[in-house]
Formats: structure tokens, sequence, C-alpha cells
């Protein structure tokens, strides 16, 4: 049975955060809010928890998963970036952006695009996020939470419990987030727009 978080989205309460940051830490999945849909979010390293994330939304690598990081301090352990990749990057962030990009070695294998060796990566522009991201000290892997019967992302949290309560580990209630995704932007070679979604991609001249 998911436990069920009610955090203020200006001001975080830390307890909750600690506790939720706890839940993350010991292999279980949460279902957080971000600045465009509500995500579901586990520890990088927990392969489990991580297959639990691919078995809700009934996917494999093919889709990306994303490191949701606290900032772009990140990029280098993480991502491969040049200076005018990085330029871009820290114009467009924090914001609802999600970018493509060939991961470093320190992204475990087994969470990559099974051909591309590539991950997604994303700073969000929300307080909730950004809180339990700073408490853990880490990214927190994710993907936007739709349900593969359903066409949106789900937004209302008490909705979120009643389907979930028996597959993740945490519901945060962070109010509502809507339900417009990231855009999705492909920096691997070039810059190509895989997905328009909530970000403004004409910072990128898309």
């Amino acid at each position: 049975m998911a436990q069920f978080f009610a955090i203020h989205p200006e001001t975080p309460q830390a307890r909750l955060i600690n506790q939720a940051v706890d839940i993350i830490k010991n292999g279980g999945v949460i279902v957080y809010p971000t600045d465009s849909c509500y995500a579901l979010g586990c520890l990088l390293g927990n392969k489990e928890a991580m297959n639990r994330i691919l078995h809700i939304r009934q996917i494999d690598l093919s889709h990306h998963l994303t490191l949701v990081c606290a900032d772009l301090s990140d990029l280098g352990t993480y991502a491969k970036v040049d200076n005018s990749q990085f330029r871009l990057l820290k114009a467009a962030t924090p914001g609802s952006y999600t970018f493509i990009l060939q991961a470093s070695k320190e992204v475990p294998r087994r969470t990559l695009h099974p051909k591309r060796n590539t991950i997604g990566l994303r700073v969000p522009d929300n307080k909730i996020a950004l809180s339990l991201l700073e408490a853990l000290g880490e990214p927190i892997l994710s993907s936007t939470l739709v349900l593969p019967e359903d066409d949106e992302p789900l937004t209302d949290p008490y909705e979120i419990r009643d389907r979930l309560e028996h597959h993740v580990d945490l519901v945060i209630d962070g109010g509502w987030c809507g339900t417009d995704p990231t855009s999705v932007i492909d920096m691997t070679d070039g810059i190509e727009l895989i997905r328009q979604g909530k970000g403004d991609v004409a910072i990128f001249g898309l």
C-alpha cells in the first residue's frame, strides 16, 4: 500500500522530503510532481525499482528514461556535452525540457537506450522535485506518469493513489501539474526536436 504525502508546492516540508528520500534510498518507486507532469521516480542504481517503472509504464528502454537533476553540475558526471551544448542547456534550465544526450560511463548501461547509449536528462523548475534532488544528492531516474491505457499523463494525486497504490511506495500530492509533457530535444548529433511539449523551443532555433 503506497504512502501518501501532501507536500506544499512552494515551501516543501523538510520532514516529508526526507521521508520521501528514505523511501527512494531503500529501493522504493515514488510518484512526484515536476514542472510539466507527475513522474515516476527511483534510485538510479536500483535495477529492481527501474524494472518496476518499466512494468508500470509497459515500456522498454527504447523509450528513454530520464535523469532528473538538481542543476547542471550533474552534466559532467552523467553526460558528454561540448561547450556549445552546455551554453544552450544553461539558457534553458531549469525548465520543461528533456535533453537526449550521449551518456557517460557513470550511467549504468541497463538504464540506457539499447542501441544508442543515450539517456534523457532534465532539470525541473519545481520546488518539490528540487528539494527531493537536493536531499537525495543525486539524480532521480524517472519517467512521465502515463499509464498504458491512458492518452494523457495522470495529474490528480488522489486518482494516482487509487490506481497505483499497490504498484508504488509513495504518492506525493504536490498540487496540479498539468498534462503537457516536456519538450524533448535530441542533442547527440546537432539539435533535433523529438517532441513539442510545454517548453518553448524557440531558444534552440526550432
